[in-house]
């Protein structure tokens, strides 16, 4: 696959992944009540929701910025994973919903390595 392929690829699946993240999950977190709604029936009725949003908007922007694409995929790793283990806590069915952070970290690593080619380097696939 040509570098040129991989790039657009790469950026279509980011842009992807960003676009679902914002409109999604920090969309409904500032501008619903839909976010609260979803903590308190998660088990969590006092969770600090707008600050849940900020830090999945500041992830998201990192991540598709160039220059911090790494450190945003890594700290966004953190927010997934506790949103897995906030599902596993509640007792949500394991694909469609425990295992949904994976399925976007999935995606989002993917694209990130697809555009990113220094990630290639240090990840790189063998045949």
């Amino acid at each position: 696959m040509s570098e040129t392929l991989m790039t657009r690829l790469g950026w279509g699946l980011s842009a992807l992944f960003g676009l679902f993240m914002l409109g999604a999950s920090v969309a409904p977190k500032f501008l619903t009540d839909m976010g609260r709604q979803t903590m308190a029936g998660l088990g969590w009725p006092d969770a600090p929701v707008p600050l849940i949003g900020a830090l999945e908007l500041a992830c998201t922007l990192l991540f598709l910025i160039p220059r911090t694409g790494l450190l945003g995929a890594t700290l966004m790793m953190a927010i997934l994973g506790g949103a897995m283990v906030t599902q596993m806590r509640a007792g949500s069915p394991l694909l469609s919903h425990t295992l949904f952070s994976v399925w976007l970290g999935i995606v989002m690593w993917g694209g990130l390595w697809l555009r990113d080619a220094s990630v290639r380097r240090v990840w790189p696939l063998r045949r």
